[in-house]
């Protein structure tokens, strides 16, 4: 899971671009980096660590330019290592940089095509540097000097026909502009605006509509499945449809756990889908439990707040808040090993007694994904002195692997993998257990727009949209990917030499 950005400007962009990327960091707190482009040069900032502090006084004197893209990651496909920040760079055809939110699907075959057909080199790990060069390599394929639309929606449409998975990207051509584009299936979040300045209109893309409020942007809409958008020098927008066949499947995680509540994805308001949520779960709990004994309910900060509050109006139950969160630990269900995820949670939340003690307490979460959270939290609860915990789930369980950018790789590390919910209520702690039936959480966003009739709902149904995914791929995701290949990787990170521009 990442965060992007992209505006072609009329006046300098490095600071939009460093204010977008703080209002996106919560998609990606691993690396940072922004490129901007001036007079034919690119100018360079990325390594490891939040954007506050990979980007400098002194790195946003040398990011010059009207034009630039910028990048927040959390490492999935790839590695953790400052060589695999983003954006990436390849010199031909007339220079292109590039990021990138999603995973390919189909990255080893990509990968071997690149090296054995195109005669491209891929440096990294990164399924991003992978996505580039398959579109620097379609461009490259036009044959020309220089490069107009039509050039740039056959590179693209040629990306759609080679590439499988998720990927929104935005991309900066020296001498030509930005182009944005998103899969045939729409699985990851993509929005542009405009703004109108005294020298003239400004665009922007990113990965939620929350940065463009942010920067006075207005709103246009939605990047749609399998669609190009290009912001050219001459201030001109372009618009192509680039797939044979879309399909709007977005990630329905993004509704219930990664997105900020104050963004629209999909022309549905994330805060308003999670209100539903606990419409819905709260009609639930009064059908299948009518014999409850809740005194209070209180949510797991911050993501759950909007449907526990919901849920205790429809109850007629109080609403309170009995953890306080520490913001300066990062998500814990992305961090590698259940001993770090364990401290960390000790870390993040601390409960607030008096709300727990001699009471019944029904503990809301937006989801329950490996359990160490909801474990602790639910330890922790009864330390504060609650007679007797109840925990409700925003969402279904998460039973498989999301293999489109959210770090969920190994089934045997989800919690609810080949568990019962009632063998998930006793691993986790806690007295009774409720989660969001499936239908209810696609009810929940689609009455935000009744166009979405699909959703890439894979880590719950195991049902992948692409199409493409089998055993044999999630045997091989899980081997790179799980706990105890982090750690080795984390081992061997620190003996990389990177290759980019530092300075």
């Amino acid at each position: 899971m990442c965060g992007i950005i992209g505006i072609a400007g009329r006046s300098p962009v490095n600071q939009s671009l460093f204010d977008g990327l703080t209002v996106l960091q919560h998609r990606g707190q691993d690396a940072a980096g922004i490129v901007t482009c001036d007079e034919g040069r690119l100018f360079l900032r990325k390594d490891n660590g939040l954007i506050r502090d990979v980007v400098r006084t002194r790195h946003m004197l040398n990011l010059h330019g009207n034009i630039g893209i910028g990048h927040v990651r959390y490492p999935t496909a790839g590695s953790s290592d400052s060589a695999e920040a983003q954006p990436f760079y390849v010199n031909s055809p007339f220079g292109i940089t590039l990021a990138h939110n999603g995973n390919l699907t189909n990255s080893a075959q990509l990968k071997d095509e690149l090296f054995r057909s195109d005669l491209r080199h891929i440096n990294t790990n990164s399924d991003s540097e992978i996505l580039l060069n398959v579109f620097a390599h379609e461009l490259q394929q036009r044959s020309k000097l220089s490069v107009d639309a039509e050039d740039i929606f056959a590179a693209v449409a040629a990306v759609h026909r080679r590439v499988r998975g998720a990927y929104a990207a935005v991309a900066l051509i020296v001498g030509f502009g930005l182009v944005a584009f998103r899969d045939p299936y729409g699985i990851r979040p993509l929005v542009f605006g405009r703004r109108e300045t005294e020298h003239g209109m400004e665009y922007m893309v990113a990965s939620e509509s929350v940065a463009l409020d942010v920067l006075d942007f207005r709103r246009v809409r939605d990047v749609a499945p399998g669609e190009a958008v290009l912001f050219d020098l001459d201030g001109q927008i372009h618009t192509r449809q680039c797939a044979d066949q879309p399909i709007n499947s977005p990630c329905i995680f993004e509704f219930v756990y990664l997105a900020r509540p104050d963004s629209i994805i999909d022309q549905v308001s994330v805060h308003k889908a999670r209100l539903r949520m606990g419409e819905y779960l709260a009609e639930k709990i009064l059908r299948v439990w009518p014999e409850q004994d809740i005194d209070v309910v209180i949510p797991i900060p911050d993501t759950s707040r909007t449907a526990a509050l919901q849920m205790a109006s429809i109850l007629g139950l109080k609403y309170r808040e009995g953890f306080i969160k520490n913001r300066y630990i990062a998500r814990t269900f992305i961090m590698p090993g259940q001993k770090t995820r364990k401290k960390s949670v000790r870390q993040k939340l601390n409960p607030i007694d008096l709300e727990f003690r001699g009471k019944n307490v029904l503990l809301v979460d937006d989801s329950i994904v490996r359990g160490t959270t909801s474990e602790q939290i639910i330890q922790m609860a009864r330390e504060a002195g609650a007679r007797r915990v109840y925990f409700a789930s925003a969402a279904p369980p998460v039973r498989y692997p999301n293999v489109y950018g959210i770090d969920m790789p190994a089934a045997h590390e989800l919690i609810a993998h080949d568990r019962s919910e009632e063998e998930v209520a006793r691993a986790i702690g806690a007295d009774y257990l409720i989660f969001q039936d499936m239908a209810d959480l696609e009810e929940a966003v689609r009455r935000g727009n009744s166009r979405l009739q699909r959703f890439d709902a894979s880590c719950f149904t195991g049902e992948y949209v692409t199409g493409d995914i089998d055993r044999h791929y999630l045997e091989r995701l899980a081997r790179a990917r799980c706990d105890t290949a982090k750690t080795r990787q984390g081992c061997a990170d620190s003996a990389i030499i990177d290759l980019h521009n530092n300075h």
